[in-house]
């Protein structure tokens, strides 16, 4: 007979199979759980102000706009690929809505690779999917997540936010 303790116990050790496990601070501080999201898809993106890719802030805000109801976009600002993302959190958040018109959730500069990677990341790196698992290349790498808070497909930083192999997932 299996007892609660036991059950526990079990549910400590074993590994989370959605994203509904991780929590973020948002770029202004605030504690964020992803489970808020349960029902929706969420694109998760490691993003940088200094890249030549930072021009995506354009199409991933248009995409929120265009299919907000049912995609949750979170930019995840991070420093980790030729220092692109040397800003402060206020700074990051000024650019963007100065910029880029920024209105979809940032969270707080992370860490997407090396020894002191993000949990959240750690999980999306290593999951399963259709396309690739493994390290994150370079900036504005995407993860798309089902309503069910499980990996569908990632994307690496080429693939516009408005590419037909997105929006056709939506």
């Amino acid at each position: 007979m299996i007892t609660l303790a036991l059950i526990m116990v079990l549910n400590i050790f074993t590994p989370s199979n959605t994203i509904y496990d991780y929590s973020f601070k948002t770029i202004n501080g605030e504690d964020k759980s992803l489970a808020d999201f349960k029902g929706k898809k969420i694109l998760v993106v490691n993003t940088a102000s200094k890249c030549g890719f930072t021009k995506q802030y354009k199409d991933l805000q248009k995409l929120h706009e265009m299919y907000g109801e049912q995609l949750v976009i979170i930019g995840f600002p991070a420093n980790n690929f030729g220092s692109q993302e040397p800003g402060s959190n206020e700074d990051i958040s000024t650019f963007c809505e100065e910029n880029y018109g920024v209105t979809f959730l940032m969270a707080e500069k992370v860490d997407v690779k090396g020894d002191k990677i993000n949990p959240l990341f750690k999980f999306l790196t290593t999951q399963d999917n259709p396309d690739f698992s493994g390290d994150i290349k370079w900036n504005f790498e995407k993860f798309l997540i089902n309503e069910d808070g499980k990996l569908m497909h990632r994307y690496r930083s080429q693939v516009s936010p408005l590419d037909p192999i997105i929006t056709a997932q939506l």
